[in-house]
């Protein structure tokens, strides 16, 4: 795992609380209207994003830059950079 601290992002999506498979789905949907380069950030409390996040990246050609935690909120956050 591979853990960020400090990352801007030009996009956020609260999926805190959502159940699955939200967090694979809403994702895919607003890396659609970024720009190539700009950064998805990717709030959650679901374990099983750290896993499915990084391989829909590799699946899909996206960059996963990667996870930071969120202590206040009790979250991790993850980053995605668009490539095309």
């Amino acid at each position: 795992m591979k853990f960020v601290k400090d990352c801007q992002a030009d996009a956020t999506v609260d999926l805190v609380y959502r159940m699955c498979p939200m967090h694979l789905l809403e994702p895919v949907e607003l890396i659609r209207d970024l720009r190539e380069g700009q950064v998805l950030e990717i709030l959650t409390d679901y374990d099983g994003a750290l896993e499915d996040i990084p391989a829909w990246c590799a699946k899909n050609g996206q960059e996963f830059i990667g996870i930071g935690e969120d202590e206040e909120n009790d979250c991790y956050r993850l980053y995605i950079r668009k490539r095309h």
